[in-house]
This record gives structure tokens, sequence and C-alpha cells, in this order.
């Protein structure tokens, strides 16, 4: 489900974190891959860029979040439907 999570990627929560007070769906930012790559400090900030919360996840936590459509290997057909 979650592509490559790299540095600096915009992900989501797919997990509620009470504890934290952070809700499935909220947005974060990757700031640092930690263990290898078996974990990812994510920074989640309010709309001023004000960090209320920076903690680390587990890749089954979070989504990468695409915001431009990713190229399939060969050339797009289009469907035509009748």
């Amino acid at each position: 489900m979650n592509s490559t999570v790299n540095l600096l990627d915009v992900v989501a929560l797919t997990v509620d974190l009470p504890q934290y007070n952070l809700w499935r769906g909220q947005v974060g930012t990757v700031v640092d891959i930690l263990a290898n790559g078996t974990a990812f400090e994510v920074e989640f900030s309010d709309r001023h860029g004000r960090t209320y919360e920076s903690l680390g996840l587990r890749p089954d936590q979070i989504i990468v979040l695409h915001f431009e459509p990713k190229l399939p290997d060969k050339k797009a057909t289009v469907v035509v439907a009748s």
C-alpha cells in the first residue's frame, strides 16, 4: 500500500493516535529516516508552519501523498464508453 518513503515526503496518517491528539488523515512531513528506513520522524504543523507534534512512525502508519499523476511504464490509452 505504501510507496517508498523519502525525506521530505508529504504523508498522511492511516491510523488514529489519540495519545498524541493525531487522527487518521492528518498530514505531516517526513523530516528524518530512522532505523535504516524501518521508521520515520514525521512533523505535523499547523497552517502557519508551527509544529504541534513530531514523532517516529512505522511505514504501516503512514501513506505517501502524491500531488501529480504517476506516469505509467507504457503510453496511456483512451477508453471511450459506448
